[in-house]
């Protein structure tokens, strides 16, 4: 499939009136977890697409290529309204919450299996963990409040239980950029893998800032904001590889291409026919936004898309599913890489004075008021052992003991 090659519909024909931008929601004790993966997923990249959008007309001093923009950001987020409204009434905040780590502890595991550049690979790697911890933190403090068993919302698809302890992840924000990829010699999946990442985990950091502050305890409310700020660390981190280089233009082909290649995907994997049927219909949409934006390339900055996309066909389209046993081997070969700028280094090896042991002294300095240690801690001392859903034995030794939460793995030497 290349959508260059697509007939695009006119744009202004794709306006949606009252009726159709509401859309029937799925069922949450019927859906499949991924669709409701698909969904966060495709929201996370309207997000992308409205804020780098909005971004891009406040640095343009060209009103009628303004006026384009303002054009297409409209559609995308009448899109937006459309797919986040797909979510029922009845899904509370934390269920929500569940799916949004499931999709990211899947797809950066998905994305990094297939991912051709060992720097990108690496920076998926390391933040996989991390979600993967999130999910068992949440899921514990859903069955403590509501009794409801994070297997049944994941599908079994995905373990529960902990990855690098979340109390390790707050580095230094010195330590949360990477290299920058440069997009002329990047192989075009790369390119989408990290246009898909970047939305997809800055989606989550938003949901964790605006909806942490509703939620109906004090120890949730803590944790979505710990959990919350260590998604800004993962939006810094993955937003980092992005070429500087590139063009608004540029990059706003890039954008239409990725949303293209995504909706497709959804299309073909999708198993819920009324979505299914949502995804075809924003795909023709995205096929006519792409186009557009290829003219205006060429209009503005005299370029063809095949300088930025030399080949517009699809590269391998994104499925998603489980992804057990690569996370399992992830997890017990890294667990204890941490940060030192661009470099992915075991605690072991750093040195006394470096920026990570500095930032945790401060942020952690007394463990006990740690939100994410709370929620196991406290779990364990009602139940007598945390939470899990485990296929087998954590890899790691130190991670076995359910009666006990670790603070030490990937932060301590």
């Amino acid at each position: 499939m290349n959508p260059f090659e697509q007939k695009p519909i006119n744009i202004e024909k794709t306006i949606y009136d009252w009726e159709n931008i509401y859309p029937k929601s799925y069922n949450k004790d019927e859906v499949s977890p991924y669709t409701k993966t698909r969904i966060i997923l495709m929201n996370g990249t309207e997000y992308e697409a409205t804020f780098f959008s909005h971004q891009f007309s406040r640095h343009c001093n060209n009103n009628d290529l303004r006026r384009e923009l303002s054009l297409l950001r409209r559609i995308e987020q009448q899109q937006q309204k459309k797919i986040s409204c797909l979510k029922p009434i009845n899904e509370p905040i934390l269920e929500t919450t569940i799916s949004y780590e499931q999709l990211a502890v899947d797809l950066t595991a998905r994305l990094a299996q297939s991912e051709p550049d060992a720097n990108v690979k690496n920076a998926l790697d390391f933040a996989l963990l991390e979600d993967f911890d999130h999910l068992y933190r949440y899921a514990d403090l859903l069955e403590i409040e509501s009794g409801v068993h994070v297997e049944k919302l994941v599908g079994k698809y995905t373990e529960i239980m902990p990855g690098r302890p979340t109390i390790a992840h707050h580095r230094h924000p010195f330590d949360t950029i990477r290299k920058f990829t440069d997009y002329k010699k990047t192989d075009l999946i790369t390119k989408l893998h990290i246009g898909i990442i970047t939305a997809a985990e800055q989606q989550t950091m938003n949901y964790y800032m605006n909806i942490g502050c509703f939620y109906n305890s004090d120890l949730g409310r803590k944790l979505y904001q710990e959990i919350g700020l260590v998604e800004e660390e993962h939006v810094t981190h993955y937003g980092s590889l992005m070429d500087p280089n590139a063009t608004w233009l540029e990059s706003q082909l890039m954008h239409e291409y990725t949303e293209c290649y995504l909706y497709y995907s959804c299309f073909e994997d999708e198993t819920d026919p009324y979505i299914k049927k949502i995804w075809e219909q924003i795909f023709e949409q995205e096929v006519s936004h792409l186009h557009k934006v290829a003219e205006l390339l060429k209009k503005y900055e005299n370029k063809e898309w095949q300088q930025v996309i030399p080949n517009g066909e699809f590269p391998q389209l994104l499925k998603l599913g489980p992804n057990v046993e690569y996370v399992r081997n992830i997890l017990k070969n890294t667990v204890n890489l941490t940060d030192n700028k661009e470099e992915y280094i075991g605690v072991d090896k750093l040195p006394q004075n470096a920026d990570f042991f500095k930032y945790q002294d401060i942020v952690n300095k007394d463990i006990s008021k740690v939100p994410s240690h709370i929620v196991i801690d406290d779990y364990i001392n009602k139940k007598g052992e945390d939470y899990r859903f485990e296929v087998d034995k954590n890899p790691i030794i130190e991670l076995q003991n359910r009666k006990v939460d670790n603070t030490s793995v990937g932060r301590v030497k």
